[in-house]
């Protein structure tokens, strides 16, 4: 695997405009997903009130920059019966610089 590219906060906060239909940054806010507010270090399934896959919750996933990366390339292949339907970010700076906006938030 590629190293992971230097995002651009900035650049991210553009991209995740395609994520707002289900996802917002803040604290305590879900959607059709779980908030993303301090996403970066935080155990995947742990939001209270939402209702995640039994993948997602029995994942052990820890959202480094790295797994977060990886994930946003094609969630389904990550984690196997994620319920999120987004294809993923094909472009790794894309992915970068979304990782970049969401570290601010």
């Amino acid at each position: 695997m590629a190293a992971m590219p230097v995002g651009n906060a900035a650049n991210g906060a553009k991209v995740f405009v395609q994520c707002k239909t289900c996802h917002v940054t803040t604290p305590g806010v879900n959607r059709i997903g779980p908030t993303l507010h301090a996403i970066v270090g935080r155990h995947s399934g742990s939001i209270p009130n939402y209702s995640y896959s039994a993948a997602n919750k029995k994942s052990g996933v820890t959202w480094t920059e790295a797994n977060l990366f990886t994930y946003l390339e094609a969630p389904r292949k990550f984690i196997p019966g994620t319920k999120m339907t987004f294809v993923g970010l094909k472009d790794p700076q894309q992915r970068a610089d979304v990782i970049a906006y969401l570290k601010t938030q």
